[in-house]
């Protein structure tokens, strides 16, 4: 059991790796990074080039519980509005090591609904 774990971690890395190459945020169009756990989820916009968080949002500053996927897309609907206070209005879509599907599609069109250009 510990090996397969071993080996999921290992992929998971190898997935991640390859999406970061190909994507970096600056101040004027931030990295929209996603991290998702069983219970919650975690968005960032970060600028690399500072190496700062400029604003983040995460599942337990949402009021409403109900299904995850309504909370993700509430969640990015959050993050656009502290965006859009930030005057940060395009962002990098990072999906991390996942899918582009489920809780984090549901992100991505939430934050879009909220303002946020892709």
């Amino acid at each position: 059991m510990e090996k397969k774990i071993k080996l999921n971690n290992e992929r998971q890395a190898r997935r991640h790796g390859r999406v970061r190459a190909k994507i970096s945020g600056t101040a004027a169009r931030p990295r929209l990074s996603v991290f998702r756990s069983n219970k919650g989820l975690y968005l960032q916009l970060i600028d690399d080039v500072a190496g700062k968080t400029l604003v983040s949002a995460r599942t337990k500053e949402l009021k409403e519980t109900g299904k995850k996927i309504d909370s993700a897309a509430a969640l990015g609907k959050l993050l656009a509005e502290k965006a859009q206070a930030k005057k940060i209005s395009a962002v990098v879509f990072d999906r991390s090591c996942y899918k582009y599907h489920g809780r984090v599609k549901a992100v991505a069109e939430g934050a879009r609904e909220g303002g946020l250009k892709f």
